[in-house]
């Protein structure tokens, strides 16, 4: 008897998926991990899982306003505990009151409970200096990634040459990719400039635009700002021609910023494209279509567990934001727990609050040991023979470029591995880390890099670095 259902018979696209952060190198240092736990003897003793952004896994201490707070959200009995402070004991009250019950354990209106979109909007009106936000046009969400890829359903349609193209950004985090696959949307690359800090270039951004227009039709335009897995941090001038661009082409803009306060480096700044847009003037902010995203699992919270996120979407035709409600209806509603957290971020302790001083204490130390870490990545990599490595201007990763001998590379061909893949497998094989190698995300033909989070602990890290310093060398002249 056959069964219903076989990788012959089950859904094409889901095949085509690709999600490289979580992909065969995570599950090799799981069972390495395994092993240790057993007694296998190895060259190490831990597994350093320095692939993903997940800041608390990396020892990353959560904030205590957000977590006394959701504690309180949670069991409200603690309300009458006398160790909560009073303002943390009032934000949980305003969020219970919001609640269906007074309790978060009841689903809530499908695009967010309403105090915390208004609260959103605030936030991003004092972000944007005092341009407005309504919260009508802020959906709240299950981490970033959920909106995304709610964005791209909307947009998806067509057969053959008509198909959605999605223009997505080389290097990309894989989400992008693993979407469109999954959506069967036609995915447009265009390439990063890498010996340019991995910038912006208009002139790529047409070409890529135009050889798509042969197969596809081009419709969406995502950025991610600051870049993952690149780390740059956009110009001004730069998301301006980005913004004239989608006018010009009649695309639909999606603006992943979920890394907005992680920016480091000297004369970098963010700005949001919504604020731009707004003063490029209403030429381009009534008429370009946007939506931005923004998530509490990065930053300086790091609470990627919590499921927290919301977009705001620009210019959305009326008829379509009714498909988008009832879209996201069919979902119920967002974790109410990230929702809650998501309003902690957007509405942190203010300075007459009793919080407020450790809060900026905390929060502070995260950003400004972030910072430390981007510069140490940067500064240690280029010292090693064969690696050089961008500015870490932003968010939390590096993604350094190997040059990896001629035999390393026909060996890795020989075990039906992509190069960079047999680099960064042999690495965790020998020195206990784990990293993603630069295939999963996109790469120009024949460069090789690897994506490493900056996450570790400040004297972790520098062992880290000091072991791909180390097993590179060694892997050089293994092969040369």
């Amino acid at each position: 008897m056959t069964r219903v259902l076989t990788l012959d018979s089950m859904n094409p696209n889901v095949k085509r998926v690709e999600y490289a952060v979580r992909g065969p190198i995570v599950q090799r240092a799981v069972q390495i991990e395994k092993e240790l736990k057993e007694g296998a003897k190895k060259p190490f003793t831990e597994v350093i899982k320095a692939n993903i952004g997940d800041a608390h896994a990396m020892g990353q201490k959560p904030i205590t306003f957000f977590r006394q707070v959701l504690a309180l959200c949670s069991y409200p009995a603690l309300l009458e505990d006398s160790k909560f402070p009073e303002d943390a004991k009032q934000r949980a009250r305003r969020i219970l009151e919001a609640c269906g019950g007074h309790s978060i354990g009841a689903y809530s209106a499908s695009q967010g409970i309403e105090c915390i979109r208004q609260d959103v909007a605030r936030y991003i009106e004092k972000r944007d200096g005092g341009i407005p936000s309504n919260p009508d046009n802020i959906y709240l969400s299950t981490g970033a990634s959920d909106a995304i890829v709610t964005i791209l359903k909307l947009l998806v349609c067509g057969e053959g040459r008509d198909r959605t193209g999605v223009m997505i950004s080389i290097p990309q985090y894989p989400l992008y990719s693993a979407a469109l696959a999954d959506l069967g949307a036609v995915q447009i690359n265009y390439y990063l400039d890498e010996d340019n800090c991995w910038s912006l270039n208009i002139t790529e951004l047409r070409r890529a635009l135009s050889a798509a227009r042969e197969h596809c039709n081009p419709r969406v335009l995502c950025i991610i700002n600051p870049g993952n897995p690149t780390g740059q941090v956009q110009s001004r001038q730069c998301i301006e021609d980005v913004i004239r661009f989608a006018k010009e082409e009649h695309l639909f803009l999606m603006a992943d910023e979920v890394y907005q306060d992680n920016v480091y480096a000297e004369g970098c700044q963010f700005h949001s494209f919504k604020k731009v847009l707004f003063e490029m003037g209403p030429e381009y902010s009534n008429t370009v279509e946007m939506a931005s995203f923004h998530s509490t699992s990065k930053c300086y919270m790091g609470e990627c567990g919590f499921r927290g996120g919301y977009m705001e979407v620009i210019n959305l035709d009326p008829e379509v934001k009714a498909q988008l409600i009832k879209l996201v209806s069919v979902r119920l509603c967002p974790p109410v727990p990230g929702q809650a957290l998501l309003d902690l971020v957007v509405n942190p302790p203010q300075p007459d609050e009793p919080s407020y001083a450790t809060f900026m204490k905390e929060r502070t130390a995260v950003l400004s040991a972030l910072a430390e870490k981007a510069r140490l990545t940067e500064q240690i990599f280029n010292t090693v023979p064969g690696i050089t490595c961008n500015p870490v201007q932003g968010a939390m990763y590096t993604f350094p470029r190997i040059t990896l001998p001629q035999k390393a590379i026909d060996k890795a061909k020989e075990l039906g591995l992509v190069p960079d893949m047999f680099y960064c497998m042999r690495l965790l094989d020998e020195e206990g880390i784990c990293l993603v190698p630069g295939s999963g995300f996109g790469q120009r033909e024949g460069t090789y890099h690897f994506r490493m989070t900056i996450l570790p602990p400040t004297e972790k890290l520098k062992v880290v670095l000091q072991k791909i310093r180390e097993f590179q060398l060694r892997f050089t002249q293994e092969f040369s």
